[in-house]
């Protein structure tokens, strides 16, 4: 942490220099002003590059592998329901969730309550954070 948090204000005090020495170099009538402006661009998209590089990319997920079916028989999730989570998780309301599964508006309504007592959450949104958690979805 203390590692970035140096090399940052490194980097900031570099470009405040880089932007003195830009303004300066204008006002003596040394270089342009789109000169400056396009070796700064410059600097910037090399800097960019450089630290898009030492980020770690998260690896993705294997959902086959990463589900936890035992927390699921223990909340006693049935598969209906689960499908109703999942169908959550991607953003779907009650009605396009009863559209997809074929099911009236009133049953997913009552599947949603059910997850939610399950889960122990107030709303939608905190029941698919605690299933994550949970590793159920």
């Amino acid at each position: 942490m203390k590692k970035t948090i140096l090399v940052f204000s490194a980097l900031i005090i570099a470009l405040l220099i880089l932007f003195q020495i830009s303004k300066y170099s204008i006002i003596s009538g040394g270089i342009k002003t789109e000169m400056a402006i396009t070796f700064i661009a410059i600097i910037a998209f090399f800097i960019g590059s450089f630290f898009r590089k030492k980020t770690p990319i998260a690896p993705e997920k294997n959902s086959s592998t990463e589900i936890n079916h035992q927390k699921i028989k223990e909340l006693e999730i049935t598969s209906r329901e689960y499908e109703v989570l999942e169908l959550i998780a991607k953003g779907f309301s009650n009605k396009e969730i009863a559209n997809e599964l074929f099911l009236s508006e009133s049953t997913i309504k009552t599947h949603v309550s059910n997850l939610l007592t399950k889960l122990n959450a107030k709303r939608r949104t905190q029941a698919i954070q605690i299933a994550k958690e949970l590793y159920i979805i």
